[in-house]
């Protein structure tokens, strides 16, 4: 088997951009299970896969029930691709083993109680969630849209000795939010084959997910995250046509208008070529997202994407790991990004977890002359735009959509982020250059990094010391390293400047004291930070730009220029370069290598400003930054670097806010900076 995919004998006559078709992808679900399947030797092998060391589960010392999960978990999620390939040709084998026969099989010993496999029934365990209910959902998010694959070839005796366990299951406490939708997939094909279910639970789960939708196509899950387009979009989606127009035609309306709502935006998540954002959490699912593009073309209004567009993204996000040797570890799909990192995976990932990632393979359920495979390859709204950067606002989840026509790069800037964490906390997410995790000492990638220089911290006293005369024992050595955002609040848009606030300590010290307000103004190709500090005791600041990896462990080059009224460091790796340009407010500019914190390569360059306010009751201060990218290896010119003309700080804006800006760019364009009443506009 070949170390990553090739794409053989590709069409660009239809597919200019990435000569895949649909024969490509038939020919690529084989590929990818062909690596799965060297797990196994023979048609009764039970598919599971190699542990992996670290936080993802099972580990050698986990209950039996753990490994059970394991082995359903790569059934299910491989069943992914196996579906999709049963769907257009039942005779499909890999490795001779025929793949219908052998996903039924498997299932069948899985879910009929008594077998050596068999997964354990929910009243054998202590009440709580298990991973068993997701995948339940996922099994039957795609027998409703693919019946025919396998559930036709059981006898009623076979379906009855199932239905006991899906059931069990199906009727299984479950948790918030996206997790009912597993639970109404289940109970659903259950009723459609006509077995009995206690509708009142369908419909109560039924609610609560609408309940969650929150406008502009996006529903809540924890935070606002891909979850929204991958579970409340497709699997739903996949509901109505297969079950809610029938039996809950309201529910599947009300769920039909939030899908082609989402559809005005799903377009300007992609890069150019179709990259995926490392952005959220689950990163080992990476192009699940992509799952959107064929849904597109299941919805009552199918032309509300371009086929050849949509398939030209979904595509490029699919070859953006799959063409990588580090992609793949034991044959599989690493957990990770674009290979093996612990740091970015969660305890509830086990080995077989990434093939979720392949949820965009509905796509092979699609008629062959659906305009997804018709339609010639396009580049959509990335034609025209030349050298501009657009913005798309989604208030509702607080997202700002950017893409950058001159670099083919795209951005998730978020606004509703709940706590700390670099899976949604970074100040920008850029296609082309994946977060890194965050440095406790600074210089963390597109994060404000904060580390208190106020005496009662680095004594360990209770900040309240003044108030209470007690000290309360804090841990002055954790207090001197640097922590990051809390929170992020999303305060809107006004006159081209996007707001946001930092929170940059918990309760009950997050409300006046620890606020960065935070405004920035689009640049082709990056940003301009004009960001306010509300800090009320001593600290030092550090705000980092992307990570660029130190490719097969060749350093970055790094450069600093000073012009007229600034510092500008350049780094530089093959293909890729970045410009970090320091305006007004900081000490200083610097650069730093990270080992370990990098998607890409095991160490990294990260350029950063520092600033330190070592005097008792720092001022408010404005931080005037701009952060800029390039795609290829030309050098920066002076013009590129002069992104701004002049810009003016007043004391008190017209609006009576205090600190406003006013800045002139080079362009032509002008941007009043005012933070009047941002914090009466905060959404979280």
């Amino acid at each position: 088997m070949k170390s990553s995919y090739t794409v053989e004998n590709p069409d660009y006559q239809l597919s200019p951009k990435t000569g895949m078709t649909r024969s490509h992808y038939i020919e690529l679900a084989k590929y990818l299970l062909e690596g799965a399947f060297q797990h196994i030797d023979s048609f009764d092998d039970i598919l599971t896969f190699p542990l992996i060391d670290g936080k993802t589960y099972p580990q050698e010392d986990s209950p039996a029930w753990r490994f059970r999960s394991l082995e359903f978990e790569a059934l299910e999620r491989t069943f992914t691709l196996a579906a999709p390939l049963i769907h257009n040709d039942p005779e499909t084998e890999i490795k001779g083993i025929n793949l219908r026969d052998y996903y039924a099989n498997l299932l069948y010993k899985a879910l009929t109680p008594g077998n050596p496999n068999s997964l354990p029934m929910p009243e054998d365990l202590p009440d709580s969630t298990y991973q068993y209910t997701c995948e339940f959902g996922g099994l039957f998010k795609t027998l409703l849209l693919m019946p025919d694959t396998i559930w036709s070839v059981y006898t009623e005796e076979q379906k009855a000795a199932m239905v006991k366990t899906i059931s069990a299951w199906g009727h299984h406490r479950t948790t918030q939010n996206n997790w009912r939708i597993f639970n109404i997939t289940t109970l659903s094909f259950l009723k459609k084959q006509g077995y009995e279910i206690d509708d009142g639970l369908l419909l109560n789960h039924l609610q609560w997910v609408v309940s969650y939708h929150s406008g502009d196509g996006w529903y809540l899950e924890q935070t606002y995250n891909y979850y929204s387009i991958s579970l409340f979009i497709v699997y739903t989606t996949i509901w109505n046509r297969g079950f809610g127009d029938e039996y809950y035609p309201e529910i599947s309306k009300t769920i039909e208008k939030s899908a082609q709502k989402l559809m005005e935006s799903i377009g300007n998540f992609f890069g150019r070529d179709g990259y995926i954002n490392m952005w959220s959490r689950s990163i080992c699912y990476r192009t699940w997202v992509s799952g959107a593009f064929p849904v597109a073309f299941m919805l009552e209004n199918p032309n509300l994407l371009d086929g050849g567009w949509a398939r030209r993204l979904c595509s490029g996000s699919l070859l953006q790991f799959v063409t990588k040797e580090e992609f793949f570890v034991n044959g599989i799909p690493s957990l990770g990004f674009y290979g093996q990192k612990d740091y970015m995976v969660q305890s509830y990932s086990c080995p077989a977890s990434p093939f979720l990632m392949f949820l965009p393979f509905i796509c092979l359920a699609l008629p062959e002359d659906s305009p997804f495979w018709t339609e010639t390859e396009n580049d959509g709204f990335w034609e025209d735009l030349g050298d501009a950067s657009t913005q798309t606002l989604l208030p509702s989840p607080g997202l700002m959509l950017v893409n950058h026509g001159k670099t083919g790069t795209s951005e998730i800037i978020p606004g509703k982020v709940y706590y700390d964490d670099p899976n949604y906390s970074k100040l920008t997410f850029n296609t082309h250059f994946p977060w890194e995790d965050q440095n406790p000492d600074g210089g963390t990638s597109m994060e404000y990094a904060f580390r208190s220089l106020d005496p009662r911290d680095l004594r360990g006293d209770d900040i309240n010391f003044y108030l209470t005369g007690k000290t309360v024992d804090n841990d002055s050595e954790l207090r001197a390293k640097f922590t990051h955002s809390q929170n992020m609040l999303f305060n809107g848009q006004r006159d081209g400047v996007l707001y946001r606030q930092a929170i940059m300590r918990q309760p009950p010290n997050n409300g006046v004291g620890y606020i960065i307000d935070l405004a920035e103004i689009t640049l082709p190709g990056g940003v301009l930070r004009v960001d306010r500090t509300r800090l009320a005791f001593e600290y030092e600041l550090t705000l980092g730009h992307f990570g660029l990896p130190h490719i097969d462990g060749v350093e970055a080059t790094v450069e600093e220029r000073k012009l007229a009224d600034r510092t500008v460091m350049i780094a530089r790796i093959p293909g890729r370069s970045l410009a970090f340009i320091t305006y007004h407010g900081w000490d200083q500019a610097e650069a730093m290598t990270h080992d370990g914190n990098n998607a890409e390569a095991d160490s990294s360059t990260v350029l950063f400003a520092r600033k330190t306010a070592p005097k008792v009751n720092p001022k408010m201060e404005i931080l005037i930054t701009a952060m800029l990218h390039k795609m290829d290896d030309s050098e920066w010119t002076e013009e590129e670097l002069s992104p701004v003309k002049d810009f003016t700080i007043q004391t008190f804006a017209p609006s009576g806010s205090p600190c406003g800006v006013q800045v002139n760019l080079s362009s032509g364009a002008s941007h009043h900076v005012d933070y009047q009443n941002i914090d009466g506009l905060r959404t979280c």
